[in-house]
């Protein structure tokens, strides 16, 4: 079988990886041309076009890039059409996917979306199309079931979380070695994850190494994303107590005390290192705005959101500043509140599902296409 599969994100990588490997597994003489990045690269199959030339972060920016993803959009289609695949296969990244669902749907082309667009959180208008246009819905979030099948009548499969499998079939990392790998001192160490695009990791690395000061005992250690070279995050490295380490995200937080986390899919993997973590966001003030009116969560970390509690302390906009972020952080630091924080971890993973969503989700995949 053929399958085309678009990702436009780090987390997308990651998970498009993932699939592709039980994908492999499931039918030997897969041939997949995807939209990635490097994991799935490595993976196999043909990359047309990597992430960091799809990553518009915001209202403001994707109008100012509109010229640019839509001519992505036409090379896309331009590329499905000579390659004829037997499935598409999208993953999140809604802006772009639905307009190519839509495409295919025309053209009767099957098509598989894993991982469900968060329209629970905004533009829940969404769904009239995802009815129209997705042939087959796998969501990972355990209260996406019911949004999808009890509020809109759309049948769905929850397969649990891809995360669990990335983070369970990860090489364990020899403390020692990593630390002298990268010239870490004997210090606890407290993470920094500020996001993957340029203006948000600017901005939120401001604000988190603010406190750098405050906390002499421990070393700070900014995650550096895949998709920015090191030359970008030098200008935030003026501290002896502040150190850098790129695309090991997952041996960082295996090692590290605390973390202090962008809103996202980070704040879900530092959770399930069960890690102690601050979420802190603060975007540009008209996207912020414009943001703000359309979406009705209480929160806006997964953590949160699925505990349907505040589980991490969320600093957004206006109280992600200094003050708050030491004060938070000096908590999750202490025994009695970091140990109701790592005892919530524990009911969130459960909640997740266990291993196994990337193979269930190829199982289900290559099952539909074969009958």
């Amino acid at each position: 079988m053929k399958y085309y599969i678009i990702a436009g994100e780090a987390s997308g990588d990651l998970h498009g990886s993932n699939l592709m490997k039980s994908l492999y597994k499931e039918d030997p003489n897969a041939e997949i041309r995807f939209w990635g990045g490097d994991l799935m690269e490595k993976t196999g199959g043909t990359l047309v076009k990597h992430y960091r030339e799809l990553a518009f972060m915001g209202f403001a920016e994707v109008v100012m890039n509109l010229k640019t993803i839509l001519n992505n959009i036409k090379v896309c289609k331009a590329d499905i059409l000579k390659f004829q695949p037997d499935a598409i296969i999208f993953i999140d990244y809604p802006g772009f996917n639905m307009r190519i669902a839509k495409w295919a749907k025309n053209l009767k082309i099957p098509t598989h979306y894993y991982i469900s667009p968060q329209i629970w959180a905004w533009k829940e208008n969404r769904i009239k199309e995802i009815k129209r246009d997705v042939d087959f819905m796998y969501v990972i979030l355990p209260f996406e079931k019911d949004f999808y099948e009890k509020k809109h009548h759309f049948p769905v499969e929850f397969v649990g979380h891809p995360l669990i499998d990335a983070i369970h079939d990860r090489e364990p990392v020899d403390e020692a070695t990593f630390r002298a790998s990268f010239n870490l001192d004997e210090k606890p160490i407290i993470a920094l994850l500020p996001g993957s695009r340029k203006q948000e990791i600017s901005k939120m690395l401001t604000e988190m190494l603010s406190v750098v000061k405050d906390f002499p005992k421990y070393q700070f250690v900014i995650a550096g994303a895949p998709s920015q070279d090191y030359e970008f995050y030098a200008q935030f490295l003026n501290n002896e107590n502040v150190h850098f380490i790129s695309n090991r995200t997952y041996d960082l937080l295996s090692v590290s005390t605390a973390a202090l986390v962008t809103s996202g899919t980070a704040t879900l993997e530092t959770a399930l290192f069960k890690v102690p973590e601050v979420v802190c966001y603060k975007g540009g003030w008209i996207s912020y705005q414009i943001a703000k009116r359309i979406i009705t969560l209480k929160y806006i970390s997964l953590v949160n959101l699925i505990m349907d509690q505040e589980v991490v302390t969320e600093l957004i906009q206006g109280e992600c500043n200094p003050k708050k972020i030491k004060a938070e952080l000096h908590k999750i630091l202490e025994t009695e509140h970091r140990k109701k924080v790592l005892e919530s971890y524990e009911i969130l993973e459960k909640k997740l599902g266990g291993i196994g969503a990337s193979q269930k989700t190829a199982h289900l995949i290559v099952d539909k296409l074969n009958s």
